[in-house]
């Protein structure tokens, strides 16, 4: 009785320790999950969560004993030691697959909606996503200005500020890009169709990422129509239908290390712009469309996003001259009576006059 006791078998905090531990999960993780379930890129980032940060700490962990308390125990160590929250997250999310797919109701032990995390940090993860760098259209062709300056091969200079430039009217990821081949592009209806993704990790092509990023992106406002004749001059002469539009000598698809380290970023540097990558052109391109008033429906589709949630967060922070912008053109709208729209319904004509408030006045006039 006494060593019951001491051992609390008898409460109802007491767990069972259980013959499958947190190694034995991450080892059919590997074996059987993975390569059946999981994209080359998706594994390869989830492996160095896994080397890196959780086999170290849990591998002798019963898999029952993962829980909530446990996990936020973890964190903690994990915050001392300068880990970001966001890295956290996402390393978080890959124990809770390794756990799951070994289990038979196949879910995870945990939510990550029970993290410890102090509400402080949570607001400041979302100022910091609002404050994402994103490239307007103006900086866009500043920065393919700039490419034409580089002291590299004419050819050069006009691949990657073709790229630059169709990167920011498009809106397409870096994979997409790199994996677009010349019968993607459709010049007389003014698309491009995205049914690739080029894996910046194993340099191989493979799926797009999700099903809402295959798709036909429409380029029909004056940026694309810009960026599509420009693309047009950059491939100029006979073309093979198979080949990459953006191309390295060998033919093969460029890679985004290259892109920026010798071009994009030596660039943004001379310019005096925050270092990005090429998200932040997709960035741009989603808030250009959004600030046009396109439909939000269609924004989605055009973005490839599979939420509207996605969508919003891509807008981020509105930059005040946009915000100018925006209530200059209130105040031009604005100035007495805006405009007169007929409406014809049978043999009378009705007039309806808009001013600062909406519809202030009707009136109906024989024809």
């Amino acid at each position: 009785m006494e060593f019951i006791l001491n051992l609390k078998v008898n409460s109802n905090e007491y767990k069972i320790p259980s013959s499958l531990t947190f190694a034995h999960a991450v080892k059919h993780y590997r074996e059987t999950f993975a390569p059946r379930m999981l994209r080359q890129s998706t594994f390869s980032v989830a492996d160095g969560h896994l080397k890196v940060h959780l086999e170290a700490d849990w591998n002798e962990t019963p898999v029952e004993h993962i829980d909530i308390d446990a996990v936020n125990e973890w964190i903690w160590k994990k915050r001392q030691a300068d880990l970001s929250w966001v890295t956290i997250k996402n390393i978080l999310r890959t124990m809770q697959r390794v756990i799951s797919c070994c289990s038979k109701d196949k879910k995870p032990p945990f939510s990550q909606e029970g993290l410890a995390i102090p509400e402080r940090d949570k607001l400041q993860m979302k100022i910091e996503s609002r404050g994402a760098v994103s490239f307007s259209w103006f900086q866009a062709k500043q920065i393919a200005g700039e490419v034409y300056k580089l002291d590299v091969d004419e050819g050069l200079k006009a691949r990657y500020a073709t790229l630059f430039i169709l990167a920011s009217a498009s809106g397409l990821r870096c994979a997409e890009l790199f994996a677009l081949r010349i019968n993607d592009l459709d010049f007389k209806g003014g698309t491009i169709r995205v049914d690739e993704s080029a894996d910046q990790r194993t340099y191989t092509l493979g799926p797009c990422k999700n099903v809402a990023a295959y798709r036909t992106v429409l380029l029909a406002d004056t940026e694309g129509r810009e960026a599509l004749s420009m693309l047009k001059r950059f491939l100029k002469g006979p073309q093979t239908q198979t080949s990459f539009v953006f191309r390295s000598k060998r033919g093969t698809a460029l890679r985004e290390t290259s892109v920026l380290h010798r071009f994009l970023h030596p660039v943004l540097r001379t310019l005096g712009f925050p270092q990005a990558g090429m998200h932040a052109f997709r960035h741009g391109c989603n808030r250009r469309w959004e600030l046009s008033g396109m439909n939000p429906a269609v924004l989605r589709q055009q973005m490839g996003h599979s939420s509207a949630v996605m969508t919003a967060r891509y807008t981020g922070e509105i930059p005040l001259d946009k915000v100018q912008e925006a209530f200059s053109k209130m105040e031009l709208e604005n100035i007495g009576v805006i405009g007169k729209w007929p409406r014809c319904t049978g043999s009378r004509l009705v007039v309806y006059n808009q001013q600062t408030r909406g519809v202030s006045g009707r009136r109906t006039m024989a024809v």
